[in-house]
C-alpha cells in the first residue's frame, strides 16, 4: 500500500478514535441510550468503510502485483490470504 493511502487511513482512524472518545464521554455523562447507540452505529459504519477501502487497496496493489509477477506461488499466497480473510469475516 502506498504512503499516501497509509496517511489517509491514519487520518480516518484518528477521526474514528475521536468518535469513540466522544462515546466514552457520553456514557460517563449518562447521555440518552439511543444517542449513544446512534454514535456506536456511526463508528461501526466508519470502521466498515475503512475496512472496505483497505481491502480494495490490497487487491489493487498487493494482489495485482502478485498476479503480474508471473509467480504461481505468489498468486496462490495472495489468493489464500484473501480467502482466509473472507472466511474469518463470517465469524463473530
Amino acid at each position: 500500500m502506498s504512503q499516501s493511502n497509509h496517511k489517509k487511513d491514519i487520518h480516518r482512524l484518528k477521526r474514528i478514535e475521536g468518535q469513540v472518545k466522544g462515546i466514552i464521554k457520553m456514557v460517563e455523562n449518562q447521555k440518552y441510550c439511543l444517542d449513544i447507540l446512534t454514535q456506536i452505529k456511526a463508528v461501526k459504519s466508519a470502521l466498515k468503510s475503512l475496512e472496505t477501502q483497505i481491502l480494495e487497496n490490497h487487491l489493487d496493489n498487493c494482489v495485482k502485483e502478485a498476479f503480474e509477477s508471473g509467480s504461481k506461488k505468489d498468486r496462490k499466497e495472495k489468493m489464500d490470504e484473501v480467502i482466509n480473510l473472507i472466511k474469518k469475516s463470517g465469524r463473530p
